[in-house]
């Protein structure tokens, strides 16, 4: 693993959806980001962020490429990932969408647009436990997937209505909501410390 911040590289797959948004939240932690839109990319990278964005434009994209879905999941065996809303899906076991060519990173059951459209969007305050530390974190749900069933080796971090919405297995880590759009570092600040390991 690279030693500090500035010598640590998270690749942010760029495909299809708001990666910008998320290379920018990483840069103001110091971190070296970049585009990935070849399997190659995965090389020089020590994590990867899978973005929201719509689900079957990113896996037809994935499957252009016939090493890309299995790139990520070698990669994944041993370095950390961290979906955000379509992100979250494409991480699952499995989605109620057939479509969908999910990556069985995280061992959760997932129900794709399950908070509704463009016009049931809606934003709030959760509270989480990131490590050691208890918190809350703004959250903004975007035609956001509910996650229907978790297995025994999820941790759920957040939950909102009693439906976990921040889940954690392992090395990987995997939001509902869009952190990217609320400007709040916490939830990188976990990904990088807990999950990387970097030396703070």
């Amino acid at each position: 693993m690279a030693e500090g911040r500035s010598s640590t590289c998270i690749g942010v797959l760029s495909l299809q959806g708001a990666y910008q948004k998320h290379i920018e939240m990483l840069k103001k932690l110091g971190v070296r980001a970049i585009n990935v839109l070849y399997p190659d990319d995965l090389d020089c990278c020590d994590g990867l962020v899978i973005p929201g964005g719509e689900t079957t434009t990113m896996t037809k994209f994935l499957k252009t490429d016939g090493n890309f879905i299995s790139r990520i999941k070698q990669f994944a065996k041993e370095k950390p990932l961290f979906g955000t809303c379509a992100g979250l899906i494409l991480m699952a076991r499995r989605c109620n969408d057939p479509a969908i060519a999910t990556l069985d990173l995280v061992d959760i059951e997932v129900q794709r647009n399950g908070y509704g459209t463009q016009a049931n969007s809606f934003s709030t305050t959760l509270p989480c436990q990131l490590g050691e530390e208890k918190t809350t974190t703004p959250a903004l749900f975007i035609r956001a997937p509910i996650i229907t069933q978790c297995g025994p080796a999820v941790s759920v971090l957040a939950k909102h209505n009693g439906n976990p919405v921040l889940v954690q297995q392992g090395h990987h880590l995997a939001a509902s909501f869009h952190p990217e759009l609320t400007n709040n570092l916490a939830i990188y600040n976990h990904f990088l410390h807990t999950i990387v390991t970097i030396p703070v």
